[in-house]
C-alpha cells in the first residue's frame, strides 16, 4: 500500500478590481451573461464566458428544462459553442458567475462534477489548459490555472481502448 497527496495551487482575490483587466472584463461578462440563463427551477442563473486562443468570445448560460436531466450548464453551452463555431481554436480561458435568485451571490462558483468532465476532455483534446476564473456577482474571486485540477482523477477516452 502507498499513500499518495493529491495537491493544486490556486489564486484567490479579495474582489474583481484585483484582477488584471483581460480578466476583469471575462468575469464581467459572465456575470452579464448571468441574465440569459433560463432557470425558472432553480432560480441559479450561470453565465460562462470563454476567451479563445484567437481572441474570439464565446458565451454560454445555463438552460434548465422541466425534466432536470435535460438541462444545460453555462460551462457546457460555452465549451458546445465554442467548439461548434471554432472547432479548431482552443479555449484559453473560462470566466464562471451565477446570479442567485434565491439568495447570495457572492461566493465564487466552481463547475460541477458533469462540466469539470467535459472541461477535462477539452483540456486533453487541445493539449492545452484551460484558466479559470470563478466569481458571484460580487466578493472574492478564485483563479485556478488548469481546470483539470478540479478533477484529478477525470475519465478519460484511453480507459475505453
Amino acid at each position: 500500500m502507498a499513500k499518495q497527496l493529491q495537491q493544486f495551487e490556486y489564486t484567490v482575490y479579495e474582489d474583481i478590481t484585483e484582477l488584471n483587466d483581460a480578466d476583469a472584463w471575462l468575469l464581467t461578462e459572465a456575470r452579464d451573461v448571468t441574465h440569459h440563463a433560463y432557470a425558472p427551477y432553480s432560480h441559479f442563473q450561470v453565465g460562462a464566458v470563454a476567451r479563445l486562443a484567437n481572441g474570439e468570445i464565446i458565451a454560454g448560460s445555463n438552460q434548465e428544462n422541466a425534466s432536470f436531466p435535460v438541462g444545460l450548464c453555462a460551462e457546457r453551452v460555452a465549451l458546445a459553442a465554442a467548439a461548434s463555431v471554432y472547432p479548431e481554436v482552443a479555449i484559453d480561458t473560462i470566466a464562471i458567475s451565477y446570479h442567485n435568485l434565491n439568495g447570495d451571490s457572492s461566493q465564487p462558483i466552481s463547475p460541477c462534477g458533469i462540466c469539470r468532465q467535459s472541461l477535462a476532455e477539452v483540456e486533453m483534446r487541445q493539449k492545452e489548459p484551460i484558466r479559470l476564473i470563478m466569481g458571484g456577482l460580487s466578493g472574492r474571486v478564485i483563479v485556478v490555472e488548469r481546470a483539470n485540477d478540479l478533477l484529478p482523477f477525470a475519465f478519460s477516452g484511453e480507459m475505453l481502448g
